[in-house]
């Protein structure tokens, strides 16, 4: 039977108390797309329904214009393989010979990938963070609570992701918006990475979200902490507590906290005592 989640144990921060619960989060896994038996692309996804899913991509990228343009097109189901494959036809294949050409958005050779990996692989670019920031639960909340502030863009047209990073004061270095949530962050982050304020950075705020991709590029800032307004996905969690962040949901006066429980306090008070 096909899982889409999995357990986690957190910690619910609220109305002065913190209470260990399970919850649920969303399976993040990626799926390698082999077009005539070449590496094409790899891509992040929730496992299930992949031939449809990959029917659906080949058409969006222009492989295709119709199921007759497949020749074949299978998955490899067996545990901790993620990879599917696709044959055009000949008269296809001829059309779409450039395209064919391209290269991939991640070259991906290994005919099984998995979340291990994928965390193996980022930790050749990714050192752990380190851990010397830490705050109350609510200046947490209220430093999530201020993301709206900095979202013009999504008041106006309420299709933008927003990211906020805050020192350890609390204070804002950088916004940013865009339409796409890596793209909001990649802004936020490069503006105190272009201004030498890099080494400040100790929290983050999304919109979004915390997939892996999100919380690879905050370990890349050195950020400590990232709050997202969505819960983050399996492999999100997983690389965190790799890399030594501390990964949070906060919505209204509530903060859950997935991994690296050790850098927030109910009152501040506790880390300010000798």
């Amino acid at each position: 039977m096909m899982t889409f989640s999995k357990k986690q144990n957190v910690i619910i921060y609220k109305n002065g108390t913190g209470v260990s619960v399970d919850t649920a989060l969303i399976i993040e896994e990626p799926l390698s797309i082999h077009i005539e038996g070449k590496p094409y692309v790899v891509m992040m996804r929730t496992p299930g329904d992949e031939i449809n899913h990959v029917a659906g991509f080949c058409l969006a990228e222009g492989l295709v214009d119709s199921p007759d343009d497949i020749a074949t097109i299978g998955f490899c189901a067996e545990e901790g393989t993620n990879v599917a494959t696709v044959t055009l036809t000949s008269a296809r294949k001829q059309k779409v010979a450039d395209l064919l050409d391209r290269k991939g958005f991640v070259s991906q050779t290994s005919c099984g990938i998995c979340g291990k990996e994928v965390i193996r692989d980022l930790h050749q670019i990714t050192k752990p963070v380190k851990t010397a920031f830490r705050l109350s639960v609510a200046q947490a909340l209220a430093c999530a609570s201020r993301l709206s502030e900095f979202q013009p863009l999504h008041e106006k047209t309420r299709s933008a992701h927003g990211a906020v990073i805050f020192n350890k004061n609390q204070e804002v270095l950088s916004a940013a918006e865009d339409v796409g949530r890596h793209n909001a962050l990649d802004k936020a982050i490069g503006k105190i990475f272009m201004d030498k304020k890099i080494t400040d950075a100790c929290l983050g705020v999304m919109s979004s979200r915390l997939s892996y991709e999100l919380v690879q590029k905050a370990a890349r800032a050195g950020l400590e902490i990232l709050i997202g307004i969505s819960r983050p996905t399996s492999l999100g969690v997983d690389l965190a507590r790799a890399v030594n962040m501390s990964l949070a949901w906060a919505r209204g006066d509530e903060l859950m906290v997935f991994c690296g429980e050790n850098r927030f306090c109910m009152d501040q008070k506790e880390f300010d005592s000798p």
